[in-house]
């Protein structure tokens, strides 16, 4: 088996912290974002079941003068 040799970048910087914080906007964010794409989805499935009854509601008003 050969070994392979791994050149590390001078400009690394192994004692830079990572910012947690950035990573839970990032996922908020995301939420926020799935969460409104459901709503609008939902509202167009409501939409396209309304269609679906083709019902008139102003025909109602003529069965009360009866």
């Amino acid at each position: 088996m050969s070994s392979t040799d791994f050149e590390l970048d001078d400009n690394y910087d192994d004692d830079s912290s990572f910012d947690d914080s950035s990573s839970k906007v990032t996922a908020k964010e995301s939420l926020e974002k799935r969460r409104l794409i459901d709503e609008l989805l939902a509202q167009r499935r409501l939409e396209r079941e309304l269609k679906e009854f083709d019902y008139d509601f102003d025909d109602d008003d003529d069965f009360d003068d009866e």
